[in-house]
């Protein structure tokens, strides 16, 4: 005998016929209430999705006559209608979808959401993946926070349903992309190309510029023409650079790159373009001890020498009147196209004062200078500006033996003097102060000091050899230790004494060694 069937299940046979739970199925929104969505899914009964069952990108989205899949989780529920879930069958189709990217290898999409130990997590599709740290990027990122919130695909490494775990990685892919790139910027890498890349990373020798899956290397020297102390001067990283391949092997893959390789070197014309005497204006970029190191153009300095800086300051130290980046004018000087030097001039832009020496002053000429500067060997005297007189110590007096300049000048002192030599070609000109008188050892000493005269005089230096006795101002006598009276041990000093007041007789008197010779011993005869 048969079952009987009662009615009311011969009529949910009918409504749900074609229908099965845990299934998806497509559905036509009928209407959209705050605490869910009513949806025709074929029956003569409606499905119903809670708000609960609902992608958060959905809820504001929805609008009767949408087509949606749901997944049906009761046939009934209390209030009669068939309980759908809208999630539930995005996370069908999401893992559905992971299983076919797994098993042959596809990308899938999905966005960065937050950090969690030892990585990222990923939500794909509803389903939340984990990137671990080492399948980020190609390198370790220094800060992964950045990376919150970034879509990117990414390559399913692994998956567990039963665990709900989804394995994923970025890295998979970039290696991926950079082999391909490796392979078609092979193909035209060759030797004088010039190619894009960009900078990836800076040195103190040098950038490394990705030229597309191949890194090559720019060194500083290949940067410029002109002169640099970093690559950071001229790039910086993430930059887009063309640059000039100068040797590729395809062995090791070893890319040697260039930059100013882009331009002709500028020393190649500078002969034409910058002739001897040529008046320039350039930037100072160095300064030294020496000189100055002048651009005139990128890839083309040039050097002003101190000794090329001012006609009058001899010792001019640049630093106390350049700064790097100041504008100078100068004058070519000398050009060396192969050691690639070019020598400059402030000084000769202005006129040279020896040049003006060279008419104003003759030999024998009196002129008023200023005591400028003393050297042990004589005095400097300013006779105008730009041009200094040397007047050396034995010119100081006919008779007077000077032991430094100072004994007898000031410094800031207005003298004549005569000139004595010049020689505008050394900027040197000569100067004397006892020129200005005769010289008394030509007549008048030797017809005052007669041989055998008795004469008074003082003890004004003590030698081993003998003492010295000035007779007058400036007129000395030697008298010699065997012209003495002495005991054999006895000592000069322990005669006499600076000051001493002394009768002696001259026994020679010598004009040309402008000597006169005395005698202790010849009083006593």
């Amino acid at each position: 005998m048969e079952p009987q069937v009662s009615d009311l299940e011969k009529l949910y046979a009918n409504t749900f016929r074609g229908l099965k739970e845990r299934a998806i199925v497509k559905g036509n929104v009928l209407k959209v209430k705050p605490d869910g969505v009513i949806v025709d899914v074929g029956t003569k009964c409606e499905g119903f999705i809670p708000i609960s069952e609902l992608p958060e990108n959905e809820i504001k989205c929805l609008k009767p006559g949408d087509d949606v899949e749901v997944f049906i989780e009761n046939m009934h529920d209390a209030d009669g209608f068939v309980k759908l879930s809208r999630l539930k069958a995005e996370g069908i189709r999401t893992w559905d979808m992971l299983e076919n990217a797994f098993h042959k290898g596809i990308a899938v999409d999905g966005k960065i959401t937050g950090k969690v130990k030892g990585g990222l997590t990923v939500s794909i599709g509803g389903i939340s993946a984990f990137l671990p740290g080492s399948q980020i990027d190609l390198k370790a990122p220094k800060n992964i926070d950045n990376l919150i919130g970034q879509s990117c695909a990414f390559k399913v490494l692994n998956l567990n349903h039963k665990g709900s775990n989804v394995i994923v990685s970025r890295r998979v892919l970039l290696e991926e992309e950079r082999s391909k790139l490796r392979e078609q910027t092979l193909n035209k890498l060759q030797e004088g190309a010039i190619i894009k890349g960009t900078v990836k990373n800076l040195t103190d020798y040098g950038a490394f510029i990705d030229l597309g899956g191949i890194d090559g290397l720019l060194h500083i020297s290949d940067m410029s023409w002109g002169r640099i102390s970093h690559p950071g001067e001229l790039f910086s990283v993430g930059d887009a650079v063309e640059v000039v391949i100068l040797s590729f092997n395809s062995e090791t893959a070893k890319v040697t790159l260039g930059y100013k390789q882009k331009k002709s070197d500028p020393w190649n014309s500078v002969e034409e373009k910058y002739p001897v005497g040529q008046k320039i204006l350039g930037k100072i970029i160095t300064t030294t001890d020496y000189g100055i190191f002048v651009e005139l153009e990128e890839g083309v300095e040039g050097l002003i020498h101190i000794s090329e800086i001012d006609w009058v300051e001899k010792s001019v130290k640049p630093s106390k009147y350049f700064s790097v980046g100041d504008k100078v004018e100068a004058a070519i000087l000398k050009v060396n196209k192969e050691d690639k030097k070019i020598s400059l001039s402030i000084k000769q832009l202005k006129p040279n004062p020896w040049d003006v020496a060279r008419s104003r002053y003759s030999v024998g000429q009196r002129i008023t200078g200023k005591v400028k500067s003393f050297a042990d060997f004589g005095a400097f005297i300013a006779l105008e500006e730009g041009i200094d007189a040397l007047l050396h110590i034995s010119d100081l007096s006919w008779v007077k033996r000077v032991k430094h300049p100072s004994d007898v000048l000031k410094k800031g002192q207005q003298i004549e003097v005569v000139i004595l030599n010049i020689e505008p070609e050394k900027e040197r000109i000569s100067v004397g102060l006892k020129e200005l008188k005769p010289d008394p050892w030509a007549d008048e000493i030797p017809n005052k000091y007669k041989l055998g005269d008795t004469v008074n005089g003082k003890v004004v230096s003590i030698t081993d050899f003998g003492i010295f006795v000035e007779l007058e101002d400036g007129v000395e006598g030697l008298m010699h230790k065997s012209e003495i009276t002495r005991k054999p041990d006895e000592k000069l000093e322990e005669l006499f004494k600076l000051g001493t007041e002394l009768t002696s007789r001259v026994i020679n008197v010598n004009p040309a060694e402008r000597k006169i010779d005395l005698s202790l011993k010849m009083m006593i005869a």
